[in-house]
């Protein structure tokens, strides 16, 4: 009988499932009578404990029993709803999610984090405009305005040259020709 092997343990990891390695050991009366009577038990007390405890295995067989019926019950009532073991895992999922949720621990972590990225979205802050303001002042310079007219110079030179090539009208000898002088930056 199947159901006989069934571990009803409800702390189990396993309830509910059929298990191989689980199976009733029959109490054998003949080879109980060859071995000696317990310490302070009577011949008729020994046979009482050996009767209750056949009722009590075959109790536990017929709730074995029972219990596989259920359950049996259960996955045809769940096949003909459409609910499949993937919705179970699903709804198990779903629900140890919200629990995570709802811990101390994961809204002082939360909170935690939160205040961590405020504080650095601050100080990313601070050191663009420190970024921003140290580029304004060295902008501002004697040394990069002197860049600057430099790189305005060449740039005229460059642009006056590629116009001079294109119009025809001056000669590439003419280029030594100081171009006017763009203030532009770039």
């Amino acid at each position: 009988m199947e159901s006989a092997s069934q571990d009803i343990n409800l702390n189990s990891p396993n309830k509910g499932l059929l298990s191989d390695a689980m199976t009733d050991v029959p109490v054998d009366s003949a080879a109980s009578a060859r071995t000696s009577v317990p310490e302070g038990l009577t011949l008729a007390e020994e046979e009482e404990l050996r009767s209750e405890l056949a009722k009590v295995e075959e109790e536990i067989g017929t709730l074995r029993q029972v219990l596989a019926a259920k359950e049996r019950h259960c996955g045809e009532l769940k096949r003909k709803l459409g609910l499949t073991p993937l919705d179970g895992l699903k709804q198990n999922l779903s629900k140890s999610w919200h629990d995570v949720q709802v811990s101390n621990a994961y809204k002082k972590t939360q909170e935690t984090l939160s205040q961590a990225g405020q504080k650095t979205s601050q100080a990313l802050s601070n050191v663009g405009s420190v970024i921003s303001r140290k580029l304004g002042d060295m902008r501002n310079s004697a040394t990069f305005k002197s860049f600057e007219d430099r790189v305005g110079t060449i740039k005229s030179r460059v642009v006056g040259s590629r116009e001079n090539s294109t119009d025809g009208l001056h000669s590439p000898s003419g280029a030594g020709d100081k171009p006017p002088q763009d203030n532009a930056p770039f």
